[in-house]
């Protein structure tokens, strides 16, 4: 807000625009965003392949954040009348072939974010997800052919699918890698178990990320962050974890009754976290941010652990799913099983 108003008040914004409008979006703080891929037909039939929960809250580019298929946190009412709303849009905007929705739930209202009558990038991921050909299928729909010649149930997974993003911030030295609006992911990997945690788990493994069984866990969250950040703190500190923390989540999480060592922000000099990094005491980031300020006072801290090779995450909605698979791995070793058992009804590895 406060760099809008700066914005307005320079008049930049106008003289870019011209005798243009200018559109001002208003954020969804803390809304979880989902996606939705579905099939419609002439006769108005509609399939819906899958319903993903996205891990990073609404307003991370949808293309860098972790989801999970099936939603692992939304409420049986709400899932019910996201499916509702998007038949109602599939027939209402005559679509025949795949659509793909993007929606946000804050509170347990729904918003329409986009609809887009075409395939998305998630639907590979989808087809794997629920084993079904799901672009084959929409092609000869839009081809003239109906649903009911598939025999398509709804889809029933035992399991839980996560697709993570692949982050090229390794090979750009210099580049900040925090999470926001604009894309920058260039692939995409997906884990599969019984789990969330184990799931989730996968798919870091499969983004080139190690996550840590034990060490030092580095948190500095933002303001709004603070009470959030405790939850994930104490799971990790009953694993054995140890917490190292800037002054002011030091504070939140010390008056939380958690064990934690204060350590400086590179501006308040050394030896401070960026130190600690490199030094190797640090094998577990979380680290928050907002505000031009805030972001540029905090970069160095994401370029070294991309530089270490220490996992990072830039959201809480990441922090706590990393700390959900770290729970996962402890309690015991993944299994690899084929691709296809997880659709055939063939029983699935439960860990040991």
């Amino acid at each position: 807000e406060e760099q809008l108003r700066a914005q307005v008040a320079s008049g930049d914004l106008f003289a870019i625009s011209g005798d243009n409008p200018v559109l001002i979006d208003a954020f969804l703080h803390h809304a979880i965003e989902i996606d939705v891929d579905a099939i419609c037909d002439h006769r108005e039939d509609v399939f819906i392949a899958g319903i993903m929960e996205h891990i990073e809250e609404a307003g991370v580019h949808s293309g860098d954040s972790a989801c999970a298929l099936p939603p692992h946190s939304l409420k049986p009412a709400i899932i019910a009348e996201i499916e509702r709303q998007t038949v109602a849009l599939a027939r209402a905007l005559k679509v025949r072939g795949l659509m793909n929705v993007q929606y946000a739930v804050q509170d347990g209202e729904i918003y329409v974010l986009e609809v887009n009558p075409r395939a998305s990038r998630t639907v590979p991921f989808v087809a794997k997800a629920i084993g079904v050909p799901v672009a084959a299928i929409a092609a000869r729909v839009m081809a003239g052919e109906p649903l009911a010649n598939f025999s398509l149930s709804k889809p029933k997974p035992t399991h839980i699918s996560v697709k993570e993003a692949v982050m090229p911030f390794a090979r750009f030295p210099g580049v900040d890698a925090v999470l926001g609006p604009e894309m920058r992911s260039t692939g995409e990997v997906m884990g599969l178990d019984v789990n969330f945690g184990r799931a989730f788990a996968k798919s870091q493994i499969g983004a080139g990320l190690r996550l840590p069984l034990e060490g030092t866990v580095f948190i500095s969250v933002k303001e709004s962050d603070k009470d959030e950040a405790i939850a994930p703190a104490r799971t990790l500190v009953a694993m054995g974890f140890r917490l190292v923390a800037t002054r002011g989540t030091a504070r939140a999480l010390e008056e939380a009754g958690l064990p934690v060592a204060r350590i400086n922000k590179v501006l308040e000099g050394r030896p401070h976290v960026v130190d600690a990094l490199k030094n190797g005491e640090v094998q577990l980031v979380f680290n928050t941010t907002e505000g031009a300020r805030a972001l540029a006072d905090s970069a160095s801290i994401r370029r070294t652990a991309v530089t270490m090779k220490v996992p990072y995450y830039t959201t809480m909605a990441g922090a706590i799913a990393a700390t959900q698979a770290i729970a996962a791995l402890k309690a015991g070793s993944l299994e690899v099983a084929a691709l296809q058992s997880y659709s055939s009804g063939a029983p699935l590895p439960l860990g040991k």
